[in-house]
């Protein structure tokens, strides 16, 4: 790794998401075991990981097979450096298949009517809520994250790709999830807009001949004239989601009632849900690595020692790019606290819910998935509802609050 890519290391510290699933997008598309967190949680030592460790990654790397093109992961030449996000999105994401399910559970548990409004907290830079505006037109989403860049970097590579009213029907807040109304709204100027605009010596000369300053910072919002949640007109919620097991970010019993109570109370009055994932099992409660070969870059997904007292452990993720021949070390670091299905299941019945299902299925055995090429495991498995579930080396779980 050379300097340039050591000092990188810090400014990644408040990143927030990080991941190692199995996705098959289409219309029961699933996810096989995510992982997302928030620098709601993350300390500052959480990212120093031991030569051990690096030489053990070396030593994985060069026993890979390099797969063929994929056009997921073939979208960038081989000079180029490819934004963390980026990668995130082509290892970890899969929109359409919780999208499927997120449909499905509304119609199942609410009925009635078409959910158009969704909300996606720690949303990052909310693939899924594009992803949801761009299967109708009538949609509206509305994403909440800590991070500023990935809201940012949101706007210029997802919401730019779903259509001229893309702009208009989403609304990016920066915040916290505990403090929802107190989020500031992200301005933007959406594409259309900005070819009717020349820049002259860095002055901003539009069509009507009137002059303004150049927009620094991307989409940004400015310290003037800021718009916030609580004072900006948004539809009641006909679903609420929080995925890639962001509620672990929340290490307070008391937070994650709160949280849920804040959830509850923009869901819609006409019935609307709830939806989070969990996941668990004995290989969860240990120190563990894995890793996916793609073709221009090997993802690693890498879990430190599960403390037991608090039930708190530390996720990093890290990328190794081929073409470029540079690592990504601790491109999403966080720590979070593995949450039971019973205790998720008390707090959103405390925080109001009126009902609450677990979705579950097992996944392959970690020890035989340590290195997996692509999206190849797990294609056929799907969550069914479930009362009872005996304990797993590793399982995955959608959690439905009906409001």
């Amino acid at each position: 790794m050379g300097k340039r890519d050591k000092k990188q290391r810090h400014p990644q510290r408040n990143s927030h998401r990080a991941a190692f699933h199995y996705t098959e997008e289409g219309e029961e598309g699933v996810s096989y075991e995510s992982h997302a967190a928030s620098k709601y949680s993350l300390s500052e030592g959480e990212e120093e990981v031991g030569k051990k460790d690096e030489e053990e990654e070396e030593e994985d790397e060069e026993e890979e097979v390099e797969i063929e093109g994929n056009e997921e992961t073939d979208e960038y030449p081989s000079k180029d450096m490819p934004s963390k996000f980026l990668l995130y999105q082509q290892s970890v994401q899969s929109p359409k298949g919780d999208i499927s399910y997120l449909q499905k559970f509304f119609l199942m548990y609410v009925g009635g009517r078409q959910p158009l409004h969704l909300q996606e907290d720690f949303c990052g830079t909310a693939l899924l809520s594009a992803e949801w505006l761009r299967t109708d037109s009538r949609r509206t989403a509305i994403g909440l994250d800590l991070d500023l860049e990935a809201l940012d970097w949101c706007m210029e590579n997802n919401i730019n790709k779903i259509g001229a009213d893309g702009y208009s029907r989403i609304s990016l807040f920066h915040g916290n999830v505990l403090q929802p109304l107190e989020a500031k709204l992200i301005k933007f100027e959406p594409q259309e807009l900005l070819r009717n605009i020349s820049l002259t010596e860095n002055k901003v000369v539009t069509e009507s001949g009137g002059l303004e300053s150049v927009l620094e910072g991307g989409s940004s919002s400015s310290s003037h004239n800021e718009i916030y949640m609580r004072n900006h007109p948004l539809p009641a919620r006909d679903i609420v989601c929080a995925f890639n097991y962001s509620c672990c970010c929340l290490h307070r019993r008391a937070d994650l009632v709160l949280y849920f109570k804040h959830v509850l109370d923009v869901l819609s009055k006409k019935g609307g849900i709830f939806v989070m994932d969990l996941y668990g099992g004995t290989s969860s409660e240990c120190k563990l690595r894995l890793q996916r070969k793609f073709a221009n870059f090997t993802y690693f997904w890498e879990q430190a020692e599960f403390d037991i007292i608090e039930r708190k452990t530390r996720i990093s993720l890290h990328f190794h790019l081929q073409k470029q021949q540079k690592k990504l070390r601790h491109a999403f670091s966080y720590s979070w606290r593995l949450w039971s299905l019973p205790e998720i299941k008390d707090c959103l019945e405390e925080a109001g819910f009126q009902s609450v299902h677990f979705w579950l299925r097992e996944m392959q055995d970690t020890r035989e998935i340590r290195k997996t090429e692509g999206f190849g495991v797990g294609r056929d498995i799907k969550y069914e509802e479930v009362k009872k579930f005996q304990q797993q080396d590793a399982w995955n779980a959608y959690v439905v609050a009906v409001a």
